[in-house]
């Protein structure tokens, strides 16, 4: 049964059907859209200099012209660019976000600088710092991951342990129920006195804000396991390794999923005070070191870096879990 609703609703917000051979109007819609936003760009004179105002304007004429082609093609591709037409109201919504960005900023100064910067502000800050952002999402990488994939192994093994053995969650739950809440930044006077070096004390922060989520919506999902999954397991002869890693776990995983998402947000909102740690490179240490000189304009190209970063690590779970919880549907 939910099978067929899940196909239905599908159906019916998967998206707009594709019509014979009619050209695809959010295509046009998006293309006039775009236009205007390079015509904007192109004609408008600029109130304050800014770099890249050219380079800008052609970037989105030259989607324009690809919206423009799409829009006859689309219709002949079939259910291949079902997606594409699902997207649909978004490039339009791009393509007008655009227009109204260039002219509150660059071409009537409503939204001045430096505190705002237009769009071929950022786009200038990428042609020309390029080397430095990469360098910065490098070292960026490098702390997150060892953070998180620790963080979040210590938090699997943890919560397992605190929703089987009763033992552990007397002792366990009240210590993570009280170091939970605690922001990772009132830790930063305690990292200094115990971790030998500034990396191995923001490594720490990033652990600590990706794996409590995790410990705790393990515990969860190993206490929420239907006891009769062990009584059935029990009397077939397994033993407790056994129903911990073929019953407890697998039966966990869709909580461990939720404590992963949560875990990912924490570790990305930390990181940036992860890096004042005397990081010499990074994307929060970029971030602090161009708010120091006003350099709003870099801020905002590395906050988009930064969301684009955590927008792909989300997606990644997002396939993952479908891949692992594949056996559920149709079962919850």
């Amino acid at each position: 049964m939910s099978d067929v609703i899940r196909s239905e609703f599908g159906a019916v917000s998967g998206a707009v059907p594709l019509r014979g051979r009619a050209p695809w109007r959010d295509g046009l819609l998006a293309a006039a859209t775009w236009g205007a936003a390079a015509a904007v760009t192109w004609f408008l004179p600029d109130v304050i200099t800014w770099g890249a105002t050219g380079l800008f304007a052609l970037v989105v004429a030259i989607g324009a012209a690809i919206f423009l082609v799409l829009s006859f093609a689309v219709p002949r591709l079939g259910e291949g660019a079902r997606t594409l037409v699902h997207y649909g109201p978004w490039f339009i919504a791009i393509g007008v976000w655009f227009t109204v960005w260039e002219l509150l900023t660059a071409k009537l100064g409503w939204l001045p600088k430096p505190f705002f910067s237009p769009p071929q502000g950022l786009l200038h800050v990428y042609v020309t710092d390029w080397e430095r952002l990469l360098v910065c999402v490098a070292y960026t990488a490098r702390l997150w991951g060892l953070g998180f994939f620790s963080g979040i192994v210590v938090g699997f093994a943890a919560g397992v342990a605190l929703g089987w053995s009763r033992r552990f969650a007397y002792w366990g739950m009240p210590i993570l129920k009280l170091i939970g809440p605690v922001p990772a930044s009132a830790w930063i006077p305690c990292t200094f006195f115990i971790f030998p070096s500034t990396f191995h004390a923001s490594i720490f922060l990033v652990a600590l804000a990706s794996g409590i989520p995790v410990a705790i919506l393990t515990a969860a999902g190993v206490e929420q396991v239907n006891r009769s999954y062990y009584d059935v397991a029990r009397t077939l002869g397994a033993s407790n390794r056994y129903l911990i890693f073929k019953v407890a776990i697998p039966a966990s995983l869709p909580n461990v999923f939720v404590g992963l998402f949560m875990g990912l947000y924490y570790s990305f909102a930390v990181l940036v005070v992860a890096e004042m740690l005397g990081a010499k490179f990074g994307l929060g240490w970029y971030l602090q070191f161009n708010t120091a000189y006003s350099a709003y304009a870099n801020v905002y190209a590395a906050l988009i870096v930064m969301a684009l970063i955590c927008a792909g690590l989300v997606r990644l779970q997002f396939i993952l879990r479908d891949r692992l919880l594949g056996w559920q549907k149709g079962i919850l």
